[in-house]
């Protein structure tokens, strides 16, 4: 390995830490995915609403459960294309992908969170 082959880390180019940083995003959103509905659904069923509505049958969600799978479906699927798009040809659709797969994982926990 000659020292021109090695690049240190102040000489990456713009796009080859823009590739990293969107591939960590990704990473990141599919990893908290779980642990975010989890959460969500712990603190729901934590307030008395929640509890109601497990117990009872009351005062449940009026969110769809459909809209729940909707965002969960759309944030995995965005996270593995962001992951299996091309990192450096595709940095413009890969960007998209990623603010649409936290756009998705974030509503999804606001809709879980609205039942409580």
């Amino acid at each position: 390995m000659t020292t021109a082959s090695r690049l240190p880390a102040a000489e990456l180019t713009h796009t080859q830490l823009s590739a990293r940083a969107l591939t960590t995003g990704s990473v990141a959103g599919l990893v908290l995915l779980l642990p975010t509905v989890v959460l969500a659904w712990t603190v729901v069923l934590a307030s008395e609403r929640g509890s109601r509505c497990l117990t009872y049958g009351e005062q449940c969600s009026r969110v769809p459960g459909g809209a729940l799978w909707a965002c969960f479906w759309a944030s995995a699927a965005l996270g593995a294309l962001a992951l299996a798009l091309p990192r450096t040809r595709w940095t413009p659709a890969r960007c998209g992908a990623v603010v649409l797969q936290w756009g998705a994982q974030l509503t999804l926990g606001a809709l879980i969170l609205a039942g409580a």
